[in-house]
């Protein structure tokens, strides 16, 4: 099996690699939708949401007495009192600083962890542990769709304003309290199941697994207790579009592609690996691989950078802490300018502009599009739904200090040149979109 590095250098480099559009979008292979995606959509803030998490992401289990030593030399975040029954989003960054990847730990016991989330912060742990001197060891839960053997636990999400009415009632009684970003457990009928405290979609409710044998009576029990409280389950189409109402930039590029530092890990990784299949799209379209990087800051981390510990990537990320950042920000799109690509699809030829699928419109597993102001590049929108909650279509990305809350932008939207290698991108036309530069989508919470 030829490996990442070589795959990279037989491609042409990292770019001509992930320009290809080996793997199209993140697949959520749950059912599209189980009412209707608009009322899936507002669900999660008018009156509680079911989001089955089960299918599209990894868990690497790492067990052993430097369990917690390894998981600290790669974080960038604080790891003070973190142990049994706590968990934490994980920030793993290579030597420069900029970003591997994120994801959830959850210490489900002495010095054994379950590492959740997309693949490249598991894959760099995994390198790390096969590689170095830690008295680990690791196993590999697969997503549903590189895994045959089936999944360990079920991962169920409960959110919306009635989600603490319905786990009362599913537990009997009131439920234990659970602080932020801590697990605890309860009942759901005659099943104890594992809870962690946090939001997804902005309002209260428990991410929580179990057996996967018993997910079937698990969602039975709630959908039936939730009926009364205009419950809805979230399948694929509302789910792909929570990321970007809730503020998660989930397709980051991981900052594995180039450089010496990180050849070790490349000549490690399979050529069929995450990183190898990756697709990049959008209308950003630059010459360098590290462009497409970005650092904790872009993203909204830099609250959680903690310097209290080594570890690796602690010197880049000191040498660029005040360096100007992008950041997080939202950009409402002009309805007006929208309605126009829609109104071309009746369009022949090349003129139609690129097609958006509704409600998320990314059609690859990073997408970068280019975000403008006064005709300078000033940010990138990476993803872009339609929200009934909105109603409108909204993207999350990474902004400039130069475009504040409530200018005036315009989105690229739509590949140059008439669209990419990528067989998932239809010959079109680029246009631009008119937007607005937000830094919540939403002014008020709606209790």
């Amino acid at each position: 099996m030829p490996s990442l590095e070589e795959e990279i250098n037989k491609a042409g480099g990292a770019l001509a690699l992930l320009r290809q559009g080996r793997s199209g979008a993140y697949p959520f292979p749950i059912k599209a939708e189980f009412s209707n995606w608009r009322d899936e959509q507002e669900a999660w803030r008018n009156s509680a949401a079911l989001m089955d998490l089960s299918h599209h992401m990894t868990d690497l289990v790492v067990q052993g007495p430097d369990t917690y030593r390894l998981l600290e030399h790669l974080g960038a975040n604080s790891f003070q009192g973190f142990g049994p029954g706590s968990a934490k989003q994980f920030i793993t960054v290579r030597p420069d600083g900029y970003m591997i990847g994120d994801c959830i730990l959850f210490c489900v016991g002495d010095r054994h962890v379950r590492i959740v989330g997309r693949p490249p912060a598991l894959n760099w742990v995994q390198f790390n542990a096969a590689t170095g001197d830690w008295d680990v060891t690791v196993r590999r839960d697969e997503r549903t769709v590189n895994n045959p053997k089936g999944r360990d636990l079920f991962r169920l999400q409960l959110q919306g304003p009635h989600a603490a009415a319905i786990f009362e009632k599913v537990n009997g009684g009131p439920m234990p309290d659970i602080p932020f970003f801590t697990m605890g457990r309860f009942n759901v009928g005659p099943h104890e199941v594992t809870a962690l405290n946090h939001r997804m979609s902005g309002f209260p409710g428990y991410e929580f697994t179990g057996p996967y044998a018993d997910i079937e009576s698990v969602r039975d029990i709630i959908v039936e207790a939730g009926a009364e409280y205009g419950l809805r389950q979230v399948g694929a189409r509302a789910y792909a579009s929570v990321a970007t109402e809730s503020g998660w930039i989930a397709n980051t590029l991981p900052a594995t592609y180039s450089g010496e530092d990180m050849k070790a890990f490349r000549e490690w990784q399979s050529a069929r690996s995450f990183e190898g299949n990756l697709a990049l799209g959008g209308s950003y379209v630059a010459d360098r691989i590290e462009d497409y990087y970005t650092t904790p800051w872009d993203l909204g981390y830099g609250h959680i950078l903690k310097f209290d510990h080594d570890f690796v990537g602690r010197a880049g990320l000191e040498a660029i802490k005040d360096q100007p950042h992008r950041r997080k920000a939202w950009v409402l799109w002009d309805r007006d300018d929208v309605a126009k690509i829609f109104a071309s699809m009746y369009e022949k030829g090349d003129q139609r502009f690129k097609y958006m699928e509704m409600p998320a419109a990314f059609y690859t597993a990073c997408q970068f599009d280019r975000v403008e102001k006064d005709g300078e590049l000033v940010g990138a929108a990476m993803l872009t739904s339609y929200s009934a909650n909105v109603r409108g279509w909204i993207s999350i990305g990474t902004i400039d200090p130069a475009a504040a809350a409530g200018d005036q932008v315009e989105i690229v939207w739509g590949e140059p040149n008439g669209g990419s290698p990528n067989p998932a991108v239809e010959r079109h036309a680029q246009t631009r979109v008119r937007g607005t530069v937000m830094a919540r989508p939403f002014a008020t919470k709606k209790h």
